[in-house]
């Protein structure tokens, strides 16, 4: 059925978050053809893609073998502990990459290059993997397992043959988000000193001075961020064969016996999560006292945790808002329109944050002025970085509430704007709040862009702490890692509750 309104809404928004790739296309033509093909075409631009390429696929491999093995162990075997296992396992979403960084680096001698990326960026992002699975393990219908051990398959063969395919598309939408991440990231392959795309875009601005080249070179970003939607998308209409209809049966599966594995999962799993979050925690506590004592520190940082908390609200209010059209559009017409929108606002998210900064402080200054060394330039920067994190909640939470009950509320002669607002966002709300949670908790943590474009003598925590840890004063950058992680723990606790791993009626 049309919806002319909400497809305009949805443009609107995509066009929004497509504003760093418009400046991105004007600069990169502006530049002329041969510096394209001379900057790119070179054995140089071939070992950054192929690395950041490589870089990608071994985290995400990784990433989804611990974040489905993870989800699998506390939502469907007895595994001791599961439910505090269950939260533990989500809280590394809450640690910086850059912050694990440093904390491998200042306690383990010459802790650098590619695989010591591929291991720290494994372990601050299988939660993306971890978390959508396990929420998708905890709802899924137990029927077709049971069907299939009546039919004289054994438990594991079951849990192979027909509980992970079921969740398929959990699985490929958080390796997904883990590919783009790693694409994009800035801070630990910076830190450890791996060439990339990202670090070679930040080499050429700060200290080449050749921002034509380095966008020119972003552009590669953009080309491989394109090659993994288009796998990501064939991968989804695989998945579509193991669809089905209806919520199934309120009733928890049947739990898996470890037996003698149970000590070998223990171990596993706590040995993930020790890697994750006890080598920066040891590093917080060693340095925290002496951050503190210096003067005036207190004060300093409690501005940067106000500031870093106004700037995530502001950032989450605009992104959801831009979110809502696309999502809702891709969840109630399916169609050409809606999964070309849907794909569109992800190419940026893999862009670098300092090319986003760039883009804005372009358009800040050459087409709103009003905006420039403002907060909601940077709010702007934070929507186009992580609005695909918005839809792909929106488009999850609007399309399990049931459309016959807006059917109904239609058939009664309520307007399209009044169903919206009384029964599809209500019914929806849960899965939007899960979205909200998750793009706050990343705002916090984003860096680049925040350099670039926080208004003159504004300080967040992830500016003060980049500050400190970039000239190796460790001490005084404790407190605001501290901060900065404690505070974003709080709603990876909620996202991690929402999976439904705390609650008893799943065993």
């Amino acid at each position: 059925m049309p919806r002319p309104a909400l497809a305009c809404g949805a443009v609107l928004a995509v066009g929004v978050a497509l504003i760093p790739l418009a400046y991105l296309g004007i600069r990169v033509g502006e530049a002329g053809w041969d510096r394209i093909t001379g900057e790119l075409l070179t054995e140089r631009t071939g070992e950054l893609v192929v690395r950041s390429l490589a870089l990608a696929a071994v985290v995400t491999s990784a990433c989804t073998v611990l974040g489905v093995a993870a989800a699998f162990l506390v939502t469907r075997t007895d595994l001791p502990a599961r439910r505090l296992f269950g939260v533990l396992a989500a809280l590394p979403l809450a640690i910086p990459s850059y912050v694990a960084a440093f904390a491998w680096v200042s306690a383990a001698e010459d802790f650098e290059g590619f695989w010591a990326a591929a291991l720290v960026l494994t372990l601050v992002s299988y939660p993306y993997v971890y978390l959508p699975v396990a929420a998708a393990l905890v709802g899924v219908d137990p029927a077709q397992e049971e069907v299939a051990r009546s039919l004289g398959r054994g438990p594991w063969r079951t849990t192979a043959g027909v509980t992970l395919r079921q969740v398929r598309p959990a699985v490929a939408a958080g390796a997904l988000l883990v590919a783009l991440y790693v694409l994009s990231d800035f801070g630990a392959v910076s830190i450890l000193r791996v060439n990339v795309l990202t670090r070679a875009v930040f080499t050429l601005i700060n200290l080449g001075f050749d921002r034509t080249g380095a966008l020119v070179l972003a552009t590669a970003l953009v080309a491989l961020t394109t090659l993994v939607l288009l796998a990501e998308q064939l991968s989804r209409r695989r998945a579509a064969r193991y669809a089905r209809l209806g919520g199934g049966a309120p009733r928890p599966p049947t739990r898996l016996r470890l037996g003698r594995w149970r000590g070998p999962a223990v171990l596993g799993v706590a040995g993930v999560i020790g890697a994750a979050l006890g080598l920066p925690a040891v590093s917080l506590v060693r340095w925290f006292g002496e951050g503190v004592s210096r003067p005036g520190s207190l004060g300093e940082l409690a501005d940067a945790a106000g500031n870093s908390l106004g700037v995530a609200l502001l950032g989450t209010c605009l992104t959801m808002m831009l979110a809502l059209p696309v999502g809702l559009l891709a969840a109630r017409v399916p169609g050409l329109l809606s999964v070309a929108l849907d794909r569109l606002a992800y190419l940026s998210h893999a862009l670098p944050g300092l090319v986003i900064g760039l883009s804005l402080v372009f358009f800040g200054i050459n087409v709103a002025y009003p905006l420039y060394q403002s907060v909601w330039l940077l709010a702007l920067a934070y929507a186009a970085l992580f609005l695909p994190l918005a839809v792909a909640a929106v488009h999850a939470a609007a399309a399990q509430a049931p459309p016959v009950l807006e059917d109904v509320a239609r058939s009664l002669g309520r307007r399209r704007t009044y169903v919206l607002r009384t029964v599809t966002l209500p019914l929806a709300a849960p899965g939007i709040g899960a979205g909200a949670a998750l793009v706050f908790l990343t705002c916090m943590k984003e860096l680049p862009a925040t350099l670039l474009l926080r208004p003159t003598g504004t300080d967040t925590l992830a500016t003060g702490l980049w500050k400190h840890t970039s000239v190796a004063a460790y001490a005084a950058a404790a407190p605001y890692a501290a901060l900065l992680v404690l505070i974003a723990a709080v709603p990876t606790w909620w996202l991690s509750a929402r999976t439904g791993v705390l609650t008893r009626t799943g065993g």
